[in-house]
């Protein structure tokens, strides 16, 4: 696997001719093993639905070009669905908070990449709105301080938080019954 990327780095190398040099010989050599090794591992790793729709190409760069031509125009509907999920998305306490704010962070990271990037200390105060009420103190308490958080804060602190809330939390059980009832006469159904 060493210089699989070599013919993504590099463009082809000049034909070879009988004047060629060792050197030269020997880096057109390189450049079309990792050419082949290239394209096969990007063809093995995309779906034959989506290869399908792709032109075939004999070069690795022109045909990462040519997947990222195809998906393109779906970048816009993509960021549209990573914002509305973003602003939907609300901490419901089936999984860590930790995971809640780490998904919430890599949707920012995506949209980052889409060229609509999201400050970190906007992103902080946006995962404080997604928290439930039973977050209110410490979100009253965050608001109340100068001193703004960074996400490794943000992550310790609400996990910490979340720790406090479970320990002043009463253990409660349930007991449901149920009495059964004879019936009498004739009943049918």
């Amino acid at each position: 696997m060493v210089d699989l990327d070599y013919a993504l780095r590099h463009d082809l190398p000049a034909a070879l001719t009988a004047e060629s040099t060792t050197d030269k010989k020997i880096k057109h050599e390189k450049w079309e093993r990792s050419n082949r090794m290239s394209l096969m591992v990007i063809k093995n790793f995309i779906s034959s639905a989506i290869r399908g729709a792709i032109p075939d190409s004999e070069n690795a760069k022109e045909y990462l070009n040519s997947v990222e031509e195809q998906f393109k125009g779906s970048s816009n509907a993509h960021a549209s669905s990573l914002i509305l999920k973003m602003l939907t998305t609300k901490y419901e306490g089936t999984s860590g908070v930790r995971e809640h704010i780490m998904m919430m962070s890599d949707m920012a990271h995506k949209l980052k990449g889409l060229d609509m990037e999201i400050s970190d200390g906007f992103l902080v105060h946006f995962i404080m709105t997604s928290l439930p009420a039973r977050f209110n103190a410490f979100k009253i308490n965050y608001n109340t301080q100068k001193d703004k958080w960074t996400m490794s804060e943000l992550i310790a602190m609400c996990v910490q938080e979340e720790e406090r809330l479970k320990l002043e939390q009463p253990e409660v059980a349930y007991i449901a019954t149920t009495k059964s009832v004879k019936r009498k006469g004739n009943f049918k159904g």
